[in-house]
């Protein structure tokens, strides 16, 4: 079961979670709404590629990514998303587009959108798309050390004539 190497890992580090477990949902907005959690507390991973280089860029699940502003953030040559392809062997314990945010378990730079770190505490898919781990966003910073960037798409707002 792919949650298991997840919970070891986080068992071993003497820290706090909850594990949910949904029926199978396949995206981030459709996940949120079976567990109950808001899509802005939902974080979701989408595997880059950044100078030929694979790394974890990790957002609330309401928002989408601007592969620009995260270009500029990190100083990127060249940035784009990875395909499955390219990285599905890369999490040999995980279900494809399940991955958690831990890419210190599996050699990846790590970067999260600044406004996931605001929150109190943070939900991920946890190697599945049947379970989610909840923690505090304080021991997933300690335990992960990603770089927290801004490069959530701005929403554009419409205005009435």
């Amino acid at each position: 079961m792919p949650v298991t190497t997840l919970k070891s890992f986080l068992d071993r580090q003497h820290t706090r979670y909850v594990c949910i477990s949904h029926s199978p949902a396949y995206t981030a907005q459709g996940i949120a709404a079976l567990a109950h959690i808001p899509g802005g507390q939902l974080a979701k991973t989408v595997i880059v590629k950044i100078d030929g280089v694979l790394a974890m860029a990790v957002l609330p699940a309401s928002s989408q990514i601007d592969l620009n502003k995260l270009k500029k953030a990190v100083g990127a040559s060249v940035l784009a998303l990875a395909t499955e392809a390219e990285f599905r062997d890369k999490f040999p314990d995980c279900e494809t587009g399940a991955m958690p945010p831990f890419g210190n378990l599996y050699d990846m730079q790590v970067y999260v959108e600044e406004a996931l770190a605001k929150d109190e505490e943070i939900a991920f898919n946890a190697g599945s798309h049947r379970d989610l781990i909840r923690l505090s966003y304080a021991d997933f910073e300690r335990l992960v050390s990603p770089l927290v960037l801004n490069f959530a798409a701005t929403k554009s707002r419409k205005t009435a004539a």
